[in-house]
């Protein structure tokens, strides 16, 4: 059954407690029942943003020879639309649950998160409404407009915060700001749960040599801070998760996000779809 809303009120009030409770999960027996109760099952993939991709991915072909990715070029945000297309129930929830309990002033609040899949019928009416198919694909467009990052798959978390039963008849979709977002405690969770939520598979992102260690990228664009400054020359470490803001936000292009598999699309969907019936 639904959650109650004065839980809900109680989630969003310990939200912001959310690191030092990552950071007890590398106690190796707390962390492990912490993985096995909450995240057990579990994949969730950032996606690029469709900016990057269009205007930094790179192919690469079997010589080893890089082209600059086609006008055509497949986008990310594809992989979101087609599970809104195949799915058979569609809900919006009303706020994103991370910036109300951030109270976040950077990107809008009422963004919230779209769950597909006949589990999402059982989430407290308060907390948003069902949708159509041509409102879920008009509210993930406006996310992306406004800046937010997709994070798509199954969260098993979701599934019990909103009371809602089987995460194999629940697909979760949040659009994600930095500086708001629940995963920003991946660098303090231990591994074994922080290895649920990875970047698309066959993405790297690189700093070329154009880079003049201006600093843009590594001022809090980064959601798991991935990116710093060192010797003057922005560096990207094992934390990045592709999403690709560093590389909208460069001055200088030098940030360059390389897509090295091009059926990235459909081997996205392949890899998600076992997971959840949302049809």
């Amino acid at each position: 059954m639904s959650r109650p809303m004065w839980l809900v009120a109680l989630i969003k009030r310990g939200f912001p407690g959310r690191f030092l409770a990552a950071r007890a999960t590398r106690a190796p027996i707390l962390g492990r029942l912490v993985d096995g109760w909450l995240f057990a099952g579990d994949d969730l993939v950032y996606l690029p943003t469709d900016q990057s991709v269009r205007e930094h991915a790179i192919r690469k072909v079997p010589v080893g020879r890089a082209v600059e990715a086609a006008p055509d070029v497949a986008l990310p945000s594809q992989v979101v639309e087609h599970f809104i297309e195949a799915a058979g129930f569609h809900w919006i929830m009303n706020a994103c649950l991370c910036r109300d309990a951030s109270s976040c002033g950077d990107y809008p609040v009422d963004l919230g998160c779209l769950f597909l899949g006949d589990a999402a019928a059982g989430i407290d009416p308060h907390l948003g409404r069902r949708v159509t198919r041509d409102e879920a694909l008009a509210h993930v467009r406006r996310c992306r407009e406004a800046g937010l990052v997709h994070l798509v798959g199954r969260n098993k978390l979701d599934t019990l915060w909103m009371g809602v039963g089987a995460g194999d008849r629940l697909l979760t979709i949040c659009n994600c700001c930095q500086c708001c977002c629940l995963w920003r405690m991946l660098p303090d969770v231990s591994e074994h749960i922080s290895g649920h939520v990875t970047r698309m598979e066959g993405v790297s992102v690189e700093v070329s040599d154009r880079c003049v260690g201006c600093g843009t990228c590594a001022d809090g664009v980064c959601f798991v801070g991935a990116i710093r400054l060192e010797d003057g020359r922005s560096t990207i470490g094992e934390a990045c998760r592709g999403c690709g803001r560093c590389a909208n936000v460069c001055p200088h292009g030098a940030i360059e996000i390389s897509i090295e598999n091009s059926q990235f699309v459909a081997d996205t969907i392949a890899r998600i779809a076992p997971l959840v019936d949302v049809t």
